[in-house]
């Protein structure tokens, strides 16, 4: 099962007749970077290095994911400007998880920082779609 085809469900967005992709593509996306970051926090804890920043990054980006998604789940009634923000910041979250899992060379960082980047690209096109 889909979650944007669960978004394009919604009676709203049925009765509109516009399904924000762009946004559907998002909250897929930080649904999925959400489990990874968790994933990634949860190998750096098993490694033998200090990872702690990493850790912390990876917990951080998890939970501003969740909470994007959320968010951007929500098509009852209308609270674009925040959703926009939250996008924009969830973006920003990334990038910066990505940045500092780019300093490791286990593969779990690796994969979590594609994650995370492909998670910022989709969070800003969502926030300039309906921005």
């Amino acid at each position: 099962m889909s979650i944007r085809k669960m978004i394009a469900l919604h009676p709203d967005v049925v009765k509109s007749g516009h399904v924000n992709q762009a946004l559907g593509d998002a909250v897929h996306h930080a649904m999925y970077c959400a489990k990874m970051c968790l994933s990634c926090a949860d190998a750096c804890a098993a490694e033998k290095m200090d990872m702690a920043q990493c850790i912390r990054q990876c917990s951080d980006c998890a939970d501003v994911c969740e909470a994007t998604t959320r968010l951007g789940l929500r098509r009852t009634g209308a609270n674009e400007s925040i959703l926009a923000e939250m996008l924009r910041f969830c973006a920003r979250v990334c990038d910066e998880c990505a940045a500092e899992c780019e300093k490791h060379d286990m593969e779990h960082c690796k994969l979590c920082a594609q994650m995370c980047r492909e998670c910022a690209e989709d969070c800003r096109k969502a926030a300039e779609s309906i921005g």
